[in-house]
């Protein structure tokens, strides 16, 4: 992805945002297996996690976080997003973890605040 700029604040930088997101997948599910009980608590976390560092960086930006945990079990696992939005100033990243027991897929949307 591109970095997005509608002025000098809000710029939404994905590999930037992706790192960010790529570390609370660790820092919830890194070194566990699979658990069906935990899944919601781990989702939830995720998501809590993510737009809390998202929003720490106090840019003007709205972000939405979207989380998808699924066992490893052979099954195939498809997603796909689309956003009908201004290129010039919103943006978005996934980022795909995965150890030996589970996938982990994490969107997340921006959008620039109309100043």
């Amino acid at each position: 992805m591109e970095e997005y700029n509608s002025g000098d604040e809000a710029v939404f930088n994905a590999d930037e945002s992706s790192s960010l997101v790529k570390e609370c997948i660790e820092g919830v599910i890194g070194g566990t297996d699979y658990n069906q009980s935990k899944v919601n608590q781990w989702t939830a976390s995720i998501v809590e996690q993510s737009l809390a560092h998202l929003v720490k960086q106090g840019r003007p930006l709205k972000y939405m976080v979207n989380c998808t945990i699924m066992q490893k079990s052979g099954a195939g696992l498809h997603t796909a997003n689309s956003c009908y939005w201004d290129t010039t100033t919103d943006g978005c990243c996934t980022v795909r973890w995965e150890n030996r027991t589970m996938y982990c897929v994490v969107s997340v949307f921006v959008v620039a605040l109309a100043l």
